[in-house]
């Protein structure tokens, strides 16, 4: 029987659900790293609030964090959302096919 879960990939998608998530991720998107009070500053959440999500992102392995002092930085780290777009890579022959034989139906449906 096949397998329909796995673990790592769960928790990207779960991460990924969030759209506050989503934003910190595109917060750091430049590969640079980012203090956690740099990346709560554009939310208008508490900064405990904020440093849960860092929590479940870092969970997923989306986002790795150092401590140099007081300072926490924040980098993204792509493996996850690569192996999540592997996953997604796999349906997009599949759609990519439907929707090719959708649009030869439309387009004969409009020949006649």
């Amino acid at each position: 029987m096949v397998k329909y879960q796995h673990p790592d990939l769960d928790r990207t998608f779960a991460a990924l659900a969030d759209p506050t998530r989503r934003a910190l991720l595109m917060q750091l998107d430049s590969g640079e790293g980012r203090s956690v009070s740099e990346l709560a500053r554009p939310f208008a959440m508490s900064l405990p609030a904020v440093m849960k999500h860092l929590d479940v992102l870092s969970e997923a392995g989306l986002v790795s964090r150092t401590k140099a002092g007081r300072t926490v930085t924040c980098r993204i780290e792509a493996g996850p959302m690569e192996d999540a777009m592997q996953w997604l890579v796999r349906y997009e022959k599949f759609w990519g096919d439907r929707l090719d034989r959708l649009a030869a139906l439309v387009e004969g449906e409009q020949d006649e």
